[in-house]
């Protein structure tokens, strides 16, 4: 049963992921990496608009505040720790101002992109 569930959360967090790269592409972003990993954390889009490079937190609740109050201070290092490994293999992210995104969602209601929602570390 337990299994059940967290494949559940897996898929409801996939379709999460689509929902929010599909607005923001709309929005004109450009996608550069999805669900980017490395043993620091992961990051759930790597999006490019202009001059700046977003690296973007999913989250979907009951409510848009309960999404956006979900990403946590260590989620934020974690999140924070990734984008710099990956800054480091992508040297225009390098050079590009970078900002840390949530896109909030939540039944019934159209996401919410939240730029600059939180400061990276370090």
């Amino acid at each position: 049963m337990r299994d059940g569930r967290r494949e559940k959360a897996e898929r409801a967090g996939r379709l999460a992921e689509t929902v929010a790269m599909i607005f923001l592409r709309l929005k004109g972003y450009r996608l550069l990496a999805r669900r980017y990993k490395c043993p620091m954390g992961e990051v759930d889009l790597i999006m490019r608009k202009g001059g700046a490079t977003a690296f973007i937190e999913v989250k979907m609740r009951n409510s848009i505040d309960a999404a956006i109050e979900s990403v946590t201070a260590s989620q934020a290092r974690r999140i924070s720790a990734a984008a710099r490994s990956y800054m480091g293999r992508d040297q225009i992210a390098a050079r590009q101002a970078c900002r840390f995104d949530i896109v909030a969602i939540s039944p019934y209601h159209w996401p919410q992109h939240i730029e600059n929602a939180f400061y990276g570390d370090g």
